[in-house]
Protein backbone atom coordinates (compact mmCIF):
# COMPACT_ATOMS: atom_id res chain seq x y z
CA UNK A 1 0.00 0.00 0.00
CA UNK A 2 1.17 3.52 -0.82
CA UNK A 3 -0.07 6.67 0.89
CA UNK A 4 -0.01 9.61 -1.51
CA UNK A 5 -0.40 13.25 -0.57
CA UNK A 6 -2.77 14.69 -3.17
CA UNK A 7 -3.61 18.28 -4.07
CA UNK A 8 -6.50 19.69 -6.07
CA UNK A 9 -6.27 22.70 -8.37
CA UNK A 10 -7.80 24.86 -5.56
CA UNK A 11 -4.85 24.01 -3.30
CA UNK A 12 -6.60 21.61 -0.91
CA UNK A 13 -4.32 18.79 0.23
CA UNK A 14 -5.46 15.35 1.35
CA UNK A 15 -4.03 11.83 1.68
CA UNK A 16 -5.29 8.68 0.02
CA UNK A 17 -4.12 5.05 0.04
CA UNK A 18 -3.49 3.08 -3.16
CA UNK A 19 -2.47 -0.55 -3.72
CA UNK A 20 0.45 0.55 -5.93
CA UNK A 21 1.37 3.18 -8.54
CA UNK A 22 -0.72 1.46 -11.22
CA UNK A 23 -3.76 1.66 -8.92
CA UNK A 24 -3.20 5.42 -8.54
CA UNK A 25 -2.89 5.81 -12.33
CA UNK A 26 -6.12 3.84 -12.86
CA UNK A 27 -8.07 5.85 -10.27
CA UNK A 28 -6.64 9.27 -11.14
CA UNK A 29 -9.41 10.26 -13.62
CA UNK A 30 -12.10 9.61 -10.98
CA UNK A 31 -10.36 11.16 -7.95
CA UNK A 32 -12.17 14.07 -6.32
CA UNK A 33 -11.13 16.52 -3.63
CA UNK A 34 -13.05 15.86 -0.39
CA UNK A 35 -13.07 19.61 0.39
CA UNK A 36 -14.37 21.12 -2.86
CA UNK A 37 -15.24 18.14 -5.09
CA UNK A 38 -12.71 19.24 -7.71
CA UNK A 39 -11.60 16.65 -10.25
CA UNK A 40 -8.20 18.13 -11.10
CA UNK A 41 -6.17 16.16 -8.55
CA UNK A 42 -2.45 15.36 -8.69
CA UNK A 43 0.23 14.08 -6.37
CA UNK A 44 1.60 16.76 -4.06
CA UNK A 45 5.27 17.03 -3.22
CA UNK A 46 5.91 15.02 -0.09
CA UNK A 47 8.78 13.81 2.03
CA UNK A 48 9.43 10.07 1.97
CA UNK A 49 8.34 8.11 5.01
CA UNK A 50 11.29 6.08 6.17
CA UNK A 51 10.83 3.63 9.01
CA UNK A 52 13.24 3.61 11.86
CA UNK A 53 15.58 0.65 11.96
CA UNK A 54 16.31 -1.18 15.16
CA UNK A 55 19.40 0.19 16.90
CA UNK A 56 22.55 -1.75 16.11
CA UNK A 57 23.82 -4.12 18.73
CA UNK A 58 26.90 -2.80 20.51
CA UNK A 59 30.16 -4.13 19.09
CA UNK A 60 32.18 -6.49 21.22
CA UNK A 61 35.46 -4.98 22.34
CA UNK A 62 38.47 -6.25 20.45
CA UNK A 63 40.91 -8.34 22.45
CA UNK A 64 44.37 -7.01 21.50
CA UNK A 65 45.98 -10.33 22.50
CA UNK A 66 44.33 -12.14 19.57
CA UNK A 67 45.36 -9.63 16.89
CA UNK A 68 48.94 -10.77 16.45
CA UNK A 69 48.41 -14.53 16.36
CA UNK A 70 45.58 -14.83 13.79
CA UNK A 71 42.92 -15.53 16.41
CA UNK A 72 41.23 -12.16 15.98
CA UNK A 73 37.70 -12.72 14.58
CA UNK A 74 37.75 -9.24 13.04
CA UNK A 75 40.89 -10.05 11.05
CA UNK A 76 39.41 -13.38 9.92
CA UNK A 77 36.20 -11.69 8.77
CA UNK A 78 38.17 -9.28 6.58
CA UNK A 79 40.06 -12.05 4.76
Amino acid sequence: MILYALRCNCGHEFDQWFENMADYDAQRPSLTCPSCGGHEVAKAIMAPRVGKAQPAAPAHPCNPVGCGNGACPMAQAMM
